[in-house]
């Protein structure tokens, strides 16, 4: 925390601070539908992406290295997403993240070079970091304590339903379609418009004081090092593995429609998910007879619950290959449980932290989550293309088993009680 006062978490985007009032049906609006329309255009891009590399004789392990570029761009912005905001301010940040994708996009349309397609997916990674950590971080900030469970699990959710509506829009247009590239960036413009939408956001009363950059990072890392387990293990498994679930549909014989669908079915399991666990943290960690203990250790039992759930799924592993009809219900388990331990993790940053501080706190733990996002598809392809039947289970249990052990040994730290109020 900083060592500066912070105005209180329950104040809410309505609420006069700074001298500013911000119009909190129509921040909330635009942060909202600027992010639901990008998220649409960037999960149907993805699959349509692969699936042409693949037409056009990729190997399977590059394809994977293709789409870990993304998140790789990810990565390497999420450690200074809170130094450009200090210095630009929220809104014009979250701006700048809505503009780049529409040029990165384009050179996807108007390109068939494969170097220039590693540059513009990793450009795009990079303004995908930038606003995942703001609006997230937003969202969170202004959320009342009792309510914040409930807030940021309907935002997951809204992006739980992009992993869905991205891949069917896709297979509704079909992956060979020359309109369905137009459409994703139709989307990725319609979410730049809406973008412009986003009112004034008074700056954070830390601006000045707080840490930014990868100093920031590492003092937030530092004093939450269990973000770590359960961001890396939420990122594995709901969003790279997901990333790969074409390639997975493809090696158990399924068709393009059918395995770009198994995308749709994990990302079912996190829209399906992600707002019960939000509302349940909020009651468990409100219980008037404190019957899972403080919110911490609250939120810590529903994170063990989801890290069990992902170990589960991952067993049944070995019997898919011989009905293949159980890719979809595993893949909605991956998405839905994944989603979960990431919608926690932020609950729990969010009831500790606020301003630039919480930026850096958000940016560890998307930072952990595009760590998984990053290894999931690279790991994840190279063992479907070299030991389908071995080491692709392999990878899963270790990553869903060490999760699962790491949670069930954490225990409530005292430096990370929630924020009074």
């Amino acid at each position: 925390m900083s060592e500066h006062p912070l105005p209180p978490p329950s104040a809410g985007l309505g609420v006069a601070q700074g001298g500013t009032t911000v119009n909190a049906p129509l921040g909330l609006f635009a942060i909202f539908g600027s992010t639901f329309f990008q998220l649409v255009g960037y999960f149907m891009l993805m699959p349509l992406l692969l699936l042409r590399l693949k037409g056009d004789g990729v190997s399977t392990a590059l394809a994977g290295v293709f789409v870990a570029t993304g998140w790789l761009g990810i990565f390497a912005m999420t450690p200074f997403a809170s130094a450009i905001t200090q210095r630009l301010g929220r809104r014009p940040s979250l701006w700048l993240a809505a503009f780049v994708p529409v040029l990165a996009i384009t050179g996807f349309l108007f390109s068939d070079s494969l170097a220039l397609w590693f540059v513009c997916i990793f450009i795009e990674g990079m303004a995908a970091g930038l606003r995942w950590v703001l609006a997230e971080a937003v969202v969170a900030e202004f959320s009342p304590s009792h309510q914040r469970g409930r807030n940021v699990g309907i935002f997951e959710t809204m992006v739980g339903t992009t992993f869905v509506l991205g891949p069917l829009v896709l297979a509704w247009v079909g992956a060979q379609s020359d309109v369905a590239l137009w459409l994703a960036l139709g989307f990725t413009v319609l979410g730049l418009s809406w973008s412009l939408l986003i009112p004034r956001v008074p700056a954070a009363a830390d601006a000045h004081s707080a840490r930014v950059g990868l100093g920031g990072v590492w003092h937030a890392l530092r004093a939450h090092p269990l973000i770590m387990t359960v961001g890396f293990v939420g990122g594995f498994f709901e969003s790279g593995l997901t990333s790969i679930l074409p390639l997975y549909g493809l090696a158990l014989g399924l068709g393009a429609t059918l395995a770009a669908l198994l995308v749709s079915a994990s990302g079912l399991g996190s829209a399906i998910m992600m707002l019960p666990a939000g509302v349940l943290a909020d009651r468990m960690s409100h219980h008037p007879q404190r019957r899972w203990g403080d919110e911490r250790a609250a939120r810590l039992t529903l994170m063990r619950a989801c890290a069990l759930v992902t170990l589960l799924a991952t067993l049944v592993i070995p019997f898919v290959a011989g009905t293949p009809w159980l890719a979809a219900p595993v893949a909605f388990l991956w998405g839905g449980a994944g989603g979960c331990l990431y919608t926690l993790a932020m609950i729990d940053i969010g009831s500790r932290e606020e301003g630039i501080t919480l930026v850096n706190s958000t940016a560890v733990l998307v930072l952990s989550y595009t760590l998984g996002g990053v290894l999931a598809p690279a790991l994840g392809a190279a063992a479907l293309q070299w030991a389908p039947t071995i080491g692709f289970p392999a990878l899963l249990l270790a990553v869903a088993g060490g999760g699962w052990w790491l949670l069930r040994r954490a225990a409530p730290s005292p430096s990370e009680g929630t924020h009074p109020g």
